[in-house]
């Protein structure tokens, strides 16, 4: 009598289904490119567009990384998050203006050094504030996911005020400085040079990012928290201090990315966080809560279908960020590559 036959899959068949769905995620934006220059078909508008694609999702994945953290680690929901955004712009901005002559200089350094400051005064302001509003604001109403809806909205508008306040209603129109105007021709492309910055920064800040969360004792605390806060809490670890550095880390990654996005759009506005808010929850939503590796896959995703799909259809480009993130939920509910956390 034989043997009935075993049905069951291999590990080898395992591990490869398990490659497959973790590899799935990364070979979506390379796909979304190949997709584009075929539909676009012109090699040098693909490319333009494709590089103006990447800087608008490194700076979106800026803006979305620190959030997500706050998110799968805090279990925050912190519609505030667009006020960092704003102050670090206005702050960031006003810095470089200040440094009027190294900025309007023709010398490379000192233009990028005038950048440099106003990102690092911009980072310290947006993470103070970021230490105040978790203190103030968002410690009273842990784990009351409505009453945190509520009070960071409330918090956002407070701080758009005093945005006014300070800097006056109007919008603030201004150059980049000297050296990152203007753009360098490639294969008949015109690639601007300020967007080539954004994407070495975007670039810098991701890989920066995954090496801290998993080369250092402190990214190892961070990660075991989102996926298991109290079994990190009986180790001995206090969780509420890392709560309390990963919001001020948040809050100074926003500030960087409005300083970025300012000087994308060169001009700066009090309501230019808010607006923002919308890309960066759907970039949030479409990488999974808490994972870095998927607001960086899910922001790049949303810059190429933005570009790919104003170019080709202008009117489409109003619901194309939003028809993405259905597909992508449809596809996986939880995201791209969420977070999971012990039960």
């Amino acid at each position: 009598m034989s043997d009935a036959p075993d049905h069951r899959p291999t590990m080898a068949a395992v591990s490869f289904g398990a490659r497959l769905d973790w590899a799935a995620p990364w070979l979506m934006v390379p796909a979304l490119i190949l997709l584009g220059f075929f539909a676009i078909g012109s090699m040098s508008s693909w490319l333009t567009l494709t590089v103006s694609a990447l800087a608008m999702g490194m700076m979106i994945f800026v803006m979305a990384s620190g959030l997500t953290l706050v998110f799968g680690l805090m279990d925050v929901i912190n519609f505030g998050h667009g006020a960092f955004v704003s102050v670090g712009a206005f702050v960031g901005v006003s810095t470089v203006l200040a440094l009027g002559h190294w900025a309007g200089a023709p010398s490379l350094v000192l233009n990028l050094l005038a950048v440099g400051l106003g990102v690092l005064a911009a980072m310290l302001v947006t993470g103070v504030l970021g230490w105040i509003f978790e203190r103030v604001i968002i410690r009273p109403v842990y784990g009351a996911h409505l009453k945190q809806i509520l009070i960071t909205m409330g918090g956002l508008i407070v701080v758009e005020q005093v945005i006014v306040m300070i800097w006056g209603p109007d919008e603030i129109f201004f150059a980049r400085p000297e050296t990152l105007k203007g753009a360098i021709t490639f294969a008949g492309a015109a690639l601007e040079k300020y967007r080539l910055l954004a994407v070495a920064v975007g670039l810098a800040v991701f890989v920066a990012m995954r090496l801290v969360l998993r080369r250092t004792r402190i990214g190892l605390i961070v990660r075991a928290g989102v996926e298991n806060g109290e079994m990190v809490e009986a180790l001995g670890y206090r969780l509420g201090m890392v709560f309390v550095g990963v919001f001020i880390a948040g809050s100074a990654l926003a500030g960087l990315g409005g300083v970025m996005w300012g000087f994308y759009q060169e001009v700066i506005t009090a309501g230019m966080g808010e607006d923002m808010m919308v890309l960066v929850f759907i970039v949030v939503i479409i990488g999974g809560l808490g994972s870095v590796e998927g607001a960086f896959i899910g922001a790049l995703m949303v810059g190429l279908m933005q570009n790919y799909i104003a170019f080709l259809e202008p009117k489409a480009a109003l619901i194309s960020n939003i028809a993405l993130m259905t597909a992508i939920l449809m596809w996986r509910p939880q995201g791209m590559m969420p977070v999971v956390k012990a039960k």
